[in-house]
């Protein structure tokens, strides 16, 4: 028990006297980049990566040396993009979210360049979603192309179902101090979403529809404290 009372001690002290030395931080901020998604059907659609833009702003927190916390409010495209392969035919689905990542901050380096780590949970609001295709989609299975293949299309006229998501997201970067006020920093995350967005009954044809997004950022945070 001696030791254990000890060893204890003797962490206390060490925490007690980072704190000491390590003075806390705040700072805003924003960033802007690409989004590429997909949306994980079961049965399997096929599709590619849907492009789309992202932007948003930054708070972010840090109390001690190597770790803070990071909250953002973001505008963010996702959604798929179906893929026919050599045929002329082009469809997408876009939706556009406002979406809340509140992420644990883990950073390493020096006071110039640093590496960091960013992972949490992340809420998000459907604010819209547009359908763009050159074909009749709606009318899709009386075409001859979509007759001879064995490929679904009810994705492509189903209504969404939830426009509330949630989901987990990581991402790594590093950030370059320009002076002590002001730092950029580039940093690519992935999103993996939780909710379906599509209808997921027995009875309906997907059993999931979940997203999935890449974001490839560049900020710039301003330091308050």
């Amino acid at each position: 028990m001696r030791r254990i009372a000890f060893i204890l001690t003797a962490l206390t002290a060490i925490l007690a006297s980072a704190q000491t030395h390590y003075e806390g931080t705040i700072a805003v901020g924003g960033k802007g980049g690409a989004s590429f998604s997909r949306v994980n059907f079961n049965p399997t659609v096929q599709q590619v990566m849907l492009p789309g833009m992202t932007a948003g702003v930054m708070f972010r927190y840090i109390e001690e040396n190597h770790f803070g916390l990071i909250a953002e409010l973001n505008l963010t495209q996702r959604g798929w993009k179906e893929n026919f392969e050599e045929s002329d035919y082009k469809y997408n689905h876009r939706f556009t979210y406002l979406e809340l990542p509140i992420m644990t901050h883990i950073f390493f380096g020096n006071r110039r360049v640093k590496g960091f780590f960013n992972a949490g949970p992340e809420l998000n609001v459907m604010l819209g979603d547009g359908i763009s295709s050159n074909f009749a989609h709606q009318q899709a299975g009386d075409l001859e192309y979509f007759i001879n293949d064995t490929r679904h299309i009810e994705q492509m006229t189903m209504k969404v179902k939830n426009k509330l998501d949630y989901g987990i997201c990581a991402g790594a970067g590093m950030e370059v101090n320009l002076n002590p006020k002001h730092s950029l920093l580039l940093e690519g995350r992935f999103y993996y979403g939780l909710t379906d967005v599509f209808p997921n009954h027995k009875t309906d044809i997907f059993s999931s529809s979940n997203s999935m997004t890449v974001t490839v950022t560049l900020g710039y945070f301003y330091r308050l404290k």
